[in-house]
């Protein structure tokens, strides 16, 4: 998204002119990859210890878990930059507000998609020993992800410099 200056001095976004923000992506992701995996660890540790670290068969290992976690929601916080970069998109990333609740939206489809269906998958395809069935929808998995989203969208505007217009 670019910001042109008009000649009575505002600033003015215009669509189908993007860029986009891996860094801040990458930096939004991991922040909030990490307030989810205390939640998480709170709640529920076996899900960081057994779930997923059994994605990569490491059933059992906290630290393989954690670390995984953690890439995870890093990458998938630079694909949140990419979606974002869509010109289509552009008025998204025009007020704080907005930003945030596109993050609280992606984290949502994460839940359902990606942690309700591939992941029960992807354990029952490498071997878990007690795979959850399709869809594994659950209230913390949904206030998890509802959190990971709230976090990466503020932390998005706040990295890329949006912190000024909160709408």
């Amino acid at each position: 998204m670019v910001a042109q200056t008009t000649r009575e001095g505002s600033e003015v976004t215009t669509p189908f002119t993007s860029s986009w923000s891996p860094r801040s992506g990458a930096v939004a992701g991991f922040v909030a990859t990490a307030v989810m995996g205390v939640a998480i660890s709170l709640g529920d540790l076996s899900v960081l210890r057994d779930a997923v670290a059994g994605l990569y068969t490491f059933e059992g290992n906290l630290f393989a878990g954690w670390i995984a976690h953690l890439i995870h929601g890093t990458l998938f916080g630079v694909l949140f930059a990419v979606i974002l970069s869509d010109p289509g998109l552009y008025r998204l990333t025009d007020w704080i507000w907005k930003t945030v609740l596109a993050g609280v939206v992606y984290g949502l489809v994460l839940a359902l998609a990606g942690a309700g269906v591939i992941m029960p998958i992807w354990l029952s395809t490498v071997g878990f020993s007690s795979p959850p069935s399709v869809p594994n929808v659950t209230l913390p998995l949904i206030a998890w992800h509802a959190l990971y989203g709230t976090v990466l969208g503020a932390t998005f505007a706040v990295v890329d410099g949006r912190t000024d217009r909160w709408g």
